[in-house]
């Protein structure tokens, strides 16, 4: 990682963390990392694994793409990542209200829940999702259908017969009403 990348994500992981009103012992123990790392990171001066990018971003209740964008900053390119098991690109950035992030993958194995507190929507583009977003189960998604699902609600996806899918998410920035976190279940 570039100096300058890692500026970047220090600073996003560092924005993120004081928007959720967290301290950096705080987020290293929601991380299952190290305060000292932590703090490595926030000022530029450690490259993360991909492992504790996740962690950190579960425990700051958004993504490794969306921490690597430097979406709280302004990041003029385009960030492309790992985003609920598939490939990701954040199409939005600078200080918007909104996250637009272009998902595409495979996976048919739904794998963990993800929560965090902004509302998010998802629209499949291509493809059949199989979308698990609340009480009722996992629902058959097909090209042009949508859900919509409000903060908190634990939500997962992959394709719904092994071909190849691409989602469009559109997902609320920052918390709402204090700190948040986007977990396994």
């Amino acid at each position: 990682m570039s100096d300058t990348a890692g500026a970047r994500l220090g600073a996003a992981i560092r924005a993120r963390r004081r928007a959720l009103d967290l301290t950096i012992v705080q987020l290293a123990e929601r991380a299952d990392l190290s305060h000292p790392f932590v703090s490595q990171l926030e000022r530029g001066r450690a490259n993360p694994s991909l492992e504790s990018l996740s962690r950190l971003a579960r425990a700051l209740g958004t993504s490794q793409v969306e921490l690597m964008s430097g979406t709280s900053l302004d990041a003029p390119e385009a960030a492309v990542g790992s985003f609920g098991g598939a490939d990701a690109r954040v199409l939005t950035s600078g200080d918007t209200r909104f996250t637009v992030i272009d998902v595409t993958g495979a996976v048919t194995e739904l794998g963990e829940f993800y929560t965090h507190p902004e509302d998010e929507f998802v629209t499949v583009i291509a493809g059949e999702a199989l979308i698990d977003a609340g009480p009722g189960g996992p629902q058959r998604v097909p090209t042009g259908g949508s859900l919509y699902y409000r903060g908190g609600t634990p939500h997962r996806w992959a394709s719904a017969d092994g071909a190849p899918y691409r989602l469009m998410v559109v997902k609320e920035r920052g918390p709402r009403g204090g700190a948040g976190e986007e977990k396994g279940a």
